[in-house]
């Protein structure tokens, strides 16, 4: 029975990434929104589900929009920086991520967020959601809205609203896509019927007991090794060794994200559970993957005699029995809406070999549709050996990272209800496609880009499919709290005193940007300086290139560092080096990595 009905003009359903920035977005450009949780903590993967190493628009350049903000405000809250783990470029706690969503929540007054939600139903009236049915306490409220957005991890919407959607794979005759299986393989072999998604985890917090891993021969404990872990972990740490394995997840304080794909916690097994509507067979699925990781967590403590204990990140009772296991897995896919336009695998692959581009989603009109930039390289979770898969990565700044793709605005708008968008990584996309579109930094965006759709269909009283997207991406780029980046500008960082004039400069004219994905417009001569970063110092010694694109500073101490960085103009200055200079280098020093971070240059001369 319906106890309580009421109205908001924007209602966002879900707690994930995408759902959360959603409803800043749309609260920040002027609609009132109700955000629903089924828990009470925010973030979905980057804080609830603990995933706190996040993947993909690492570089200067992608660090833009609510992903940009959040980073930034992660930098000034973790005393001990960010350079933590050698996963990611980026570690922080759970706490510190809840902490900034939750304040960028209650900072605006025409944002209400109600938590302990449990989603009952949506009602539809033709192409249209009348409202949505959902428990809270012992109440059941029936909420109207203009505009209803799916910002949840498992696409929980699509099924009650009756809106299309895809689940696991598709075959590659449908859309030619390089990476996909033939139907032939899909009808016959029995790990597609078995493995309907990519597998998630159940992320378990671990506990550094000193900085490394010390010998035990009493346990037999070897730190570059690879111990004899038993079934089914024994060849988790045989590529990395053991002390390599757990330091790929650190987290500040010393905190350990065990996300182990290699053999380790993913979860493999009937997986259909989680979108049935069979509550006891989710619920026989959820504790079966709680009690994997577990297991997993306590065999490498036993493995490192005690060097490596379970650790307090989560709040009790929050979905979690223990504050060292998150409170909800990590899905790395689920639902996928059918959308007025679906990103499939060839839309995220370069142009060309090297620092490129993927082709830029252009509408019939000649328009450039882009609401969001994401570069990861496309990666996908199963049991066995590594899915083979399109190459989409280049060497960069000593490293490698994943080539930049654009995600049209058509992707996020229902091709069945009206006034239903997508914010989380159900919006439509390929099941080959996901594997590079799920990922944190995007999500913040893509969120981002729809609470702002929302926000402006109400004010403009225009319909979703119908929204003049110029004035979406206008809004975007100008976003007083977080301007976020459209067009992949390589080599134009966040910081760039002209990065908002170069953005709307390619949307009016996109033969300002090269194939490369760099400005080909007039040149300025600028001065950029970054904000000052914990940890931060200066690094004298002598630079030393390895011919393959990867940089060394070594020192006068005999140390040698490995050399990366994440800013296009400190990029082209490496490229350039063929010989062994001497250099004073702005960085960061990641011993986890290990490698230094260079974030400028401060000097340099030929070493004779």
């Amino acid at each position: 029975m319906i106890t309580h009905t009421c109205h908001s003009p924007v209602v966002v359903w879900g707690g994930g990434t995408g759902g959360v920035a959603a409803a800043v977005q749309a609260a920040r450009s002027g609609a009132n929104t109700l955000l629903l949780t089924p828990g009470h903590w925010l973030g979905g993967m980057v804080s609830t589900a603990g995933v706190c190493c996040p993947d993909g628009n690492e570089l200067a350049p992608w660090q833009t929009g609510l992903w940009g903000a959040f980073l930034r405000a992660l930098y000034q809250a973790e005393a001990e920086g960010l350079d933590q783990n050698w996963v990611s470029c980026f570690g922080y706690r759970p706490t510190t991520a809840e902490a900034i969503l939750q304040n960028w929540v209650h900072a605006l007054p025409n944002l209400q967020w109600w938590a302990d939600c449990r989603l009952l139903d949506v009602q539809r009236s033709g192409s249209s959601v009348q409202a949505v049915l959902i428990q809270r306490s012992a109440d059941v409220h029936r909420i109207g809205c203009d505009v209803l957005i799916d910002g949840s991890d498992r696409g929980d919407l699509l099924p009650l609203a009756e809106a299309p959607f895809r689940l696991g794979w598709e075959p590659q005759e449908l859309w030619g896509e390089p990476s996909a299986p033939s139907e032939q393989r899909l009808k016959s072999e029995d790990f597609f019927l078995q493995q309907s998604v990519q597998s998630p985890t159940w992320v378990v917090m671990g506990q550094l007991q000193s900085d490394r891993l010390v010998a035990d021969p009493a346990s037999g404990v070897d730190p570059q090794g690879s111990p004899l872990l038993p079934e089914p972990f024994e060849q988790a740490c045989a590529a990395f060794g053991l002390e390599r394995t757990i330091s790929y997840g650190r987290l500040p304080g010393g905190l350990v994200m065990l996300n182990w794909p290699l053999h380790g916690n993913d979860w493999h097994r009937g997986l259909e559970r989680a979108f049935a509507v069979d509550s006891k067979a989710e619920q026989e699925l959820m504790a079966e993957m709680q009690a994997h990781s577990l297991r997993f967590a306590d065999q490498l403590e036993r493995c490192t005699a005690g060097w490596l204990r379970r650790g307090e990140a989560f709040p009790r009772g929050a979905g979690s029995p223990a504050g060292w296991l998150a409170a909800m897995p990590y899905w790395r896919e689920g639902r996928r809406m059918i959308g007025l336009q679906t990103v499939i695998e060839q839309e995220l692959l370069p142009q060309a070999t090297g620092q490129s581009i993927a082709a830029l989603p252009f509408n019939d009109a000649g328009e450039l549709e882009s609401i969001a930039i994401g570069n990861y390289a496309n990666d996908h979770h199963y049991p066995g050996s590594d899915w083979p898969l399109a190459p989409k990565s280049c060497r960069w700044g000593g490293r490698w990272t994943g080539t930049p793709f654009c995600i049209p605005y058509r992707a996020l708008v229902s091709a069945d209800v009206d006034n239903l968008l997508a914010a989380d990584k159900g919006f439509s996309t390929s099941h080959m496609a996901n594997g590079a579109t799920r990922l944190q930094p995007l999500i913040f965006n893509v969120g981002q880009a729809a609470g702002a759709a929302a926000a402006l269909s109400i004010r403009l009283r225009c319909s979703l499919a119908a929204l003049p997207v110029r004035l979406l991406q206008d809004l975007l780029i100008e976003e007083p709290m977080a301007p976020s980046g459209i067009v992949p500008l390589w080599d134009t960082p966040w910081h760039h005193p002209h990065w908002q004039q170069r953005q709307r400069a390619c949307l009016e004219n996109p033969e300002l940007l090269g194939s490369n994905g760099c400005w080909l417009g007039p040149e300025e001569q600028v001065s950029m300086a970054l904000p000052p970063q914990p940890q931060q110092d200066v690094w004298s010694g002598t630079l030393v290139p390895d011919g393959n694109a990867g940089y060394a500073l070594e020192r006068s101490d005999g140390c040698r560092w490995p050399v990366i960085t994440l800013e296009p103009e400190l990029s082209d200055w490496l490229a350039d080096q063929d010989r062994p200079k001497a250099v004073e280098l702005l960085a960061v020093a990641n011993p986890w990595g290990p490698w230094l971070r260079a974030i400028s240059l401060l000097g340099s001369k030929d070493v004779s």
